[in-house]
């Protein structure tokens, strides 16, 4: 009855997190439904209210989006339009993706007869295919969520981390006596930045959550600390400093950021 409460608690603890998810999961299938119908306006709005963090992580999004809507309005027979929009939107983008604007500039010369012109491949539909990727990827990026299977993703940061597992597997049986007088061994396996989405390390000094300006370093020794908690113990990164749970001291260079 006690762990039931408990679990009853945790989940009123986590539900505004949960709706909040699940309300940028239904606005996102929203978008994605619009986009294969070949509607932007709403991937547009979406980039417009997200364009600092979007530029922040160096993202092409919104130019891909122009880009083809530049090519639907070109497509209409619209020329002078297309001009104008070139002019007010893509303009912008010239200096960034100079042989990308100068490609769509060329398609001016082909007005009704894009499709037989040297820029046809702009007209394939993967092109539309790899926009609602692309979109899906950055919109799951903004939210600290990932754009696959939570299993599949599992299985791909368990296959990039096996070789290391494997090599401590080898000097584990080289070395059993000294194994089994450890309680723990800990196995730093360094991940790509799509199996880092965000941080849930509680810092078991300061018991602080991790964030962004406080995230979670890994000690020589193999504990983490929050980097606040290492700041202080170092005198603002002085001198070593011992770990609590241990009698290593080390270097504040000496630790690592880790991202669960």
């Amino acid at each position: 009855m006690t762990s039931r409460l408990v679990m009853d608690e945790i989940y009123e603890d986590k539900e505004p997190e949960i709706i909040s998810l699940r309300c940028h999961f239904v606005e996102m299938h929203q978008i994605l439904k619009a986009l294969k119908a070949r509607n932007l306006e709403p991937a547009l709005s979406w980039v417009s209210a997200n364009r600092q963090k979007l530029k922040q992580s160096g993202s092409n999004l919104e130019f891909d989006l122009r880009r083809l809507q530049f090519l639907e309005l070109f497509q209409k027979g619209n020329q002078s339009d297309a001009i104008n929009f070139a002019k007010t939107y893509l303009s912008p983008f010239a200096s960034n993706y100079r042989n990308e604007f100068l490609k769509l500039m060329g398609c001016l010369l082909w007005p009704g007869k894009l499709q037989t012109s040297p820029y046809s491949d702009l007209l394939l539909p993967a092109k539309w295919e790899d926009l609602i990727k692309e979109f899906t990827m950055q919109f799951c990026s903004l939210i600290g969520a990932s754009s696959k299977n939570p299993l599949s993703v599992t299985i791909e940061a368990g296959a990039q981390g096996l070789p290391t597992l494997l090599k401590l597997a080898n000097i584990m049986v080289v070395k059993k006596q000294e194994w089994a007088a450890m309680k723990q061994l800990p196995v730093a396996v360094k991940l790509g930045s799509e199996f880092q989405f965000h941080s849930v390390f509680v810092c078991p000094v300061s018991r602080d959550q991790s964030s962004d300006d406080n995230p979670p370093m890994l000690l020589p020794c193999g504990h983490v600390l929050c980097n606040q908690s290492i700041t202080k113990l170092s005198k603002n990164n002085t001198r070593m400093f011992k770990c609590p749970y241990c009698p290593l001291e080390a270097w504040v260079a000496q630790c690592r950021q880790l991202c669960f």
